[in-house]
């Protein structure tokens, strides 16, 4: 099995606006930033990529490229839709955290909002190129619940596939 994420990436349209607010409103520290030239898919590439470190040892990467083309071509627009997201687990602080500074830099519905999923808390941020971020604070039976989710997670599957869309989170 893999043993924690590298990194994630993903085509930012402004580096500076990206950095202000992963380094700044979110917190991440800005790791390393390479500027590179490289040959891909038939034609040189001349691009910047950022990292921004998470605890574990992981990143959040991103790319802004000098070639308005091979920014276009690489770096589609994100969806508005907080079914396409990534998602980080922070503790309660931290959220709270991220919630203060979030509120103080002026993000607000729907650019931020908040979910309590039951089994976990979610703060959630559009950032500067459209991308949605999930900070996720565990509900504090976590052990549990993952241990229940574990042992029926196939048989809930097949159940749900089947036209039984009954819901199984008893704790919201």
């Amino acid at each position: 099995l893999p043993t924690r994420l590298h990194h994630t990436a993903y085509v930012s349209r402004d580096l500076e606006a990206t950095r202000k607010f992963y380094e700044e409103v979110i917190g991440l520290p800005l790791l390393a930033t390479w500027c590179e030239k490289d040959l891909l898919f038939g034609a040189e590439r001349t691009y910047c990529h950022l990292f921004f470190g998470l605890a574990d040892g992981g990143a959040l990467a991103f790319f802004q490229f000098a070639d308005p083309a091979d920014q276009e071509q690489f770096g589609p627009k994100m969806p508005f839709t907080p079914f396409h997201h990534i998602a980080l687990h922070v503790d309660r602080e931290t959220q709270e955290g991220i919630e203060q500074r979030l509120a103080a830099a002026g993000y607000k519905e729907p650019q931020s909002f908040v979910l309590d999923h039951g089994y976990c808390r979610s703060v959630y941020a559009t950032d500067p190129n459209g991308m949605i971020v999930e900070f996720t604070h565990d509900h504090p039976d976590v052990a549990k619940i993952n241990a229940a989710r574990r042992q029926d997670a196939h048989s809930e599957l097949k159940r749900w596939l089947a036209g039984d869309h009954t819901s199984n989170n008893t704790y919201r």
